[in-house]
C-alpha cells in the first residue's frame, strides 16, 4: 500500500489492488483533542493492518469514526480495521445497507473466495450511523462537508474537506474507470452530481477518487467532461457510445456492457 499526503491533515493511502484509495483526515484543534476520521477503506488485509500504524506514524491519533461514501463492499471495510469504531455514511447509504442485510459480506465472501484471502474476523455492520447530507459532519473542531451523490448507486456522497481543499467523491471522477451504473444507478442522477461536483472542483486543489490516482482540479474538471459527454452519448448511441479517452481498455468495455443492460432493465 502506497500513502501520499496531501495535507498536514490529509493522508491517501492506495492499496494495490482494484487501486482503491482510503483518506486518512485529522481535524486540529487548538483548544481541544485532535480527532480522526477514516473515509472508505482498502480491501485486502495486510493493508487494512497498516492503517493503524500509519496513523501512529504520522502522529494521527487512533479514529473515532469511519465513513463510507456508498455502500458498495469494497468501502466498508475500515470496520475491520477499527471494529470499535462507528460507521457514518449518508441516510440514503444507510437505507441501502437495511434493506438488504448481509449483502455486503457475502459480496465480500466471494470476493475472497476468488483470491483464496483469509480475514481474522467478519464484517461487522452493526454501528451504522446515518447522516443528514447534505450537511456537515464535525472532526474535531473542523467539519467534514457532505454532498449528495448518487448516480454509480441510488445512494452515496461526496466528502469535501474544505480547509485542506480535498475533495473525495466516492466512486466519481476516476481515471480509470468509466462511469458505471451499479444497484439503482441511473444516468439522470449521474449527471446531477457531475453538475454538483463541478461547482465543489473550485474550492480544492486535489481529488481523491474511490479508485485510481489522486489528480489535480483542473485534470478533474477534464475527466467530469469526459464522463458528461459519454453518459450522454450512452443515451444517443447506447452500444455505440463511444468510451472516455485512456479507458477503452477490455475492464471499460465489461463496463459498458453493464451500463447498457442498466438501461434496457430501467426501460
Amino acid at each position: 500500500m502506497r500513502a501520499q499526503a496531501l495535507h498536514a491533515d490529509v493522508i491517501v493511502a492506495t492499496g494495490a489492488l482494484l487501486h482503491v484509495n482510503c483518506v486518512l483526515v485529522r481535524g486540529t484543534s487548538a483548544k481541544a483533542a485532535e480527532e480522526t476520521f477514516v473515509i472508505d477503506s482498502p480491501v485486502l488485509p495486510e493493508e487494512l493492518g497498516t492503517l493503524a500504524p500509519l496513523l501512529e506514524q504520522a502522529s494521527f491519533p487512533p479514529p473515532t469514526g469511519l465513513l463510507a461514501t456508498h455502500a458498495d463492499w469494497d468501502h466498508l471495510l475500515a470496520r475491520l480495521a477499527f471494529p470499535e469504531a462507528a460507521l457514518g455514511c449518508a441516510q440514503s447509504t444507510a437505507q441501502r445497507l437495511a434493506a438488504a442485510p448481509g449483502a455486503a459480506q457475502r459480496e465480500l465472501r466471494a470476493f475472497d473466495e476468488e483470491l483464496l484471502i483469509e480475514r481474522d474476523r467478519p464484517l461487522s455492520l452493526a454501528a451504522v450511523q446515518p447522516l443528514p447530507v447534505p450537511g456537515r459532519c464535525a472532526v474535531g473542531e473542523r467539519e467534514l462537508e457532505l454532498h449528495p451523490a448518487a448516480g454509480h448507486t441510488g445512494e452515496g456522497m461526496a466528502v469535501l474537506i474544505p480547509w485542506a481543499k480535498v475533495l473525495v467523491p466516492g466512486d466519481y471522477l476516476s481515471s480509470l474507470e468509466i462511469p458505471s451504473l451499479g444497484d439503482d444507478g441511473t444516468v439522470a442522477a449521474y449527471l446531477s452530481t457531475l453538475e454538483r461536483l463541478a461547482g465543489l472542483l473550485s474550492r480544492v486543489e486535489h481529488v481523491v477518487p474511490g479508485h485510481g490516482p489522486v489528480m489535480d482540479a483542473q485534470r478533474a474538471r477534464e475527466i467530469l467532461a469526459q464522463d458528461r459527454a459519454y453518459l450522454h452519448a450512452l443515451l444517443e448511441h447506447g452500444a455505440r457510445a463511444e468510451l472516455p479517452p485512456g479507458r477503452r481498455g477490455p475492464a471499460q468495455r465489461r463496463a459498458h456492457e453493464r451500463n447498457l443492460t442498466a438501461l434496457t432493465s430501467a426501460t
